[in-house]
Order: structure tokens, then sequence, then C-alpha cells
């Protein structure tokens, strides 16, 4: 059972898609997880109570990332919940299409505020707040080598994203904390399947070598491997888990 030895990770945008998956694989790995959410209190509540069936305790907390206060609130409710913080996990994320357009500034800005100030802030804050040997991790993608027609917004703020992560593991030096990011490929979430057909589905899943859609444990486990024993030498990296999508 979970104990105050146990460490603790805070993991965005964790009611659901890779944000759970990832939640639960730390749970599995013994963490103590504060699952962040935006607006579906009782999907948070659902991934609580999975985390809690692994052994592990677990609180859910809402905010959103693009506000600094919330933000703040969210690591400090966790430090108050578990006394420490060692692993924090930026999934939360919009994805919203919409081409590169004049008529769109409304989506551009929504999705930067998420996706780039989200990131800059949930990473700027765990600086602050992680001690020597703590990990953080931002959920990036691997579309940006496509450049897709309708992603232009999408892949401007992850690509932003994961040029902070290589900026704050240089602000880090010393501190023996890493910073990387995961792009993961296709996965099967509400989010990559929101306004597909069948066939479109279909033929993303063919582009891969792989020839399939991943799967969000899938994306879980990198996230494992760097917030792990094994992923203690890698740092400033961004680690494309995609079948060879890109």
């Amino acid at each position: 059972m979970s104990n105050n030895t146990n460490k603790a990770a805070i993991v965005t945008g964790a009611s659901r898609g890779i944000g759970r998956a990832i939640a639960l694989r730390l749970a599995r790995d013994g963490f103590d997880i504060t699952v962040h959410y935006v607006g579906n209190e009782a999907k948070a509540q659902d991934t609580v109570a999975a985390v809690e069936a692994l052994g592990c305790r677990a609180i859910a907390v809402q905010g959103d990332v693009a506000q600094p206060a919330d933000v703040a609130r969210l690591f400090d409710t966790a430090q108050d919940a578990f006394g420490r913080v060692d692993v924090v996990v930026n999934s939360a994320g919009m994805m919203p299409m919409a081409a590169i357009s004049p008529d769109n500034l409304d989506a551009f800005d929504k999705v930067i505020a998420t996706n780039l100030r989200g990131t800059f802030l949930v990473l700027g804050e765990a600086a602050r707040r992680l001690q020597e040997g703590g990990r953080i991790v931002a959920i990036s993608t691997s579309v940006i080598a496509k450049s897709f027609p309708g992603y232009g917004p999408y892949i401007a703020s992850k690509a932003g994203a994961e040029e902070l992560v290589r900026v704050l593991a240089n602000e880090m030096r010393g501190r023996g904390i890493t910073v990387n990011a995961v792009a993961p490929g296709p996965v099967g979430t509400e989010l990559f399947f929101n306004g597909k057909t069948a066939q479109q589905i279909e033929g993303i899943a063919k582009l891969a070598p792989l020839e399939r859609i991943g799967e969000p444990d899938e994306i879980a486990n990198a996230v494992a491997f760097l917030t792990g024993p094994d992923g203690a030498w890698v740092n400033a990296q961004v680690l494309r888990v995609n079948g060879g999508f890109a």
C-alpha cells in the first residue's frame, strides 16, 4: 500500500486519453498521483479511483494550465497532499483543426494558450519546485514532421513546446533534474478520433511502417522510462514514439 515514502507525480490532462494512461502507469511504478483536469470532474475522479485501486494515493485538481494562479494552486495542492513533487508530466493539450488564415485567429490563440503558454507555465513551476533527481516530461507530437494542412496552430504550439524543453534542460544545469519530451504519433484517443471518418483513420494508420494506430499505454511506457531509473541519463531529448510515422 501507499505510504509517505512514495514518490509523487503531477500529470496534467490526466482525466482521459494519454494523460490517464500516464497516471496509471506511474501509479504502477509506485507514484502517488495528482490528477489535473480542465472540465470533466467525473472522468478525473475515475482516474483517481483507478490509481487508488493500484495501491497508491491520488487527488484530482481542476485548473487551466494557461492561468498562472491555477498552475501554482495545482502544485501547492499536490505538495500539501503528498509532501513532495518528484515528477511532472504536462499532457494537457488541445488540437483544433484550423487553416492558416486570419479568420482562424481565435483558434490559433486558444491552442497557443493551452499548448504553449500552458507548457511554459507548467514547466516553469516544475523548475521552481522540483528537487535533485526530479523529472519533467512534456507531451509533444510527431505530426510536427508531417506539416499536414489544417494542423498549423497545433504544430506551432508543439514545436514551441519542444524548444522550451531543450532550453529548460540547460537552465536546470547542476540541479540533477532531467527535462524531456515524448512526441506520440497517431494514438487511439478521443482527441485523435474526434472529427475523423473511418477511412481517414485507416489512411493515417497506414502512414507508419507498423501500419497501426498507437495505444495510450505505449506512450505511457515511454514516459515511465524517462521518469524511472533507466532514463536517468536521457536529458533535453524528444522521444518520438510513433511506429515510424515520422
